[in-house]
């Protein structure tokens, strides 16, 4: 009969960009060191109208800290950001910070075998970065972003940029109420005209 192990093997896979190792800290709880990293960044990193560009390098600056039931992570990222302006679609560049902090539990613990789902917990001393990392960024992220705080848009009536068009920029619309009487007028001139 072959023999099963009983603990399953990591998911994790160790070569990731984002997986980090924290056998440094040996488990002894007040230990703690610190890294800087440039890594790429996963695959949809973002929302709607902006997100980071697939590849692009996050800069990250770690803190790991080992405590009783885990190690706790604390850290900022510098990420690029791409996309469009909400109101008149130019597109934008920038860099974001995001500040991030979570704990990684010990699988063998007391709390870590009793984690909830939504706990992270560590696999053979392995962390994965990205879910944190993509919850800290994408939840600052805005829905609808700005090129900047006062763009005007774009016209409503020409879809040219009113930043372009200058303040004089107008179409004479008249009410679609009155569509009827304005009718009446322009009959009332072609009759006129037939009379004289």
């Amino acid at each position: 009969m072959p023999h099963e192990s009983r603990t399953p093997l990591s998911r994790l896979d160790p070569n990731a960009p984002l997986v980090l190792d924290t056998r440094a800290l040996s488990r002894q709880p007040g230990s703690s060191r610190e890294q800087s990293l440039k890594v790429p960044a996963p695959e949809d990193f973002g929302v709607e109208m902006v997100g980071v560009p697939e590849g692009a390098e996050l800069e990250l600056d770690l803190r790991f800290e080992a405590v009783l039931e885990g190690v706790l992570v604390t850290g900022t990222a510098w990420v690029p950001l791409e996309g469009e302006c909400g109101r008149c679609l130019d597109p934008i560049a920038s860099t974001f910070e995001a500040d991030f902090q979570e704990l990684f539990v010990y699988p063998d613990t007391r709390s870590g075998g009793n984690a909830e789902d939504d706990e992270l917990r560590l696999e053979d001393d392995l962390l994965d970065l990205e879910p944190v990392l993509r919850d800290a960024v994408l939840l600052a992220l805005p829905l609808s972003p700005l090129c900047r705080d006062d763009c005007p848009g774009l016209c409503p009536d020409c879809g040219v940029r009113l930043a372009d068009a200058g303040p004089d920029h107008h179409h004479d619309a008249a009410d679609p109420r009155w569509a009827a009487l304005q009718g009446l007028k322009q009959e009332d001139l072609r009759e006129g005209k037939q009379e004289g």
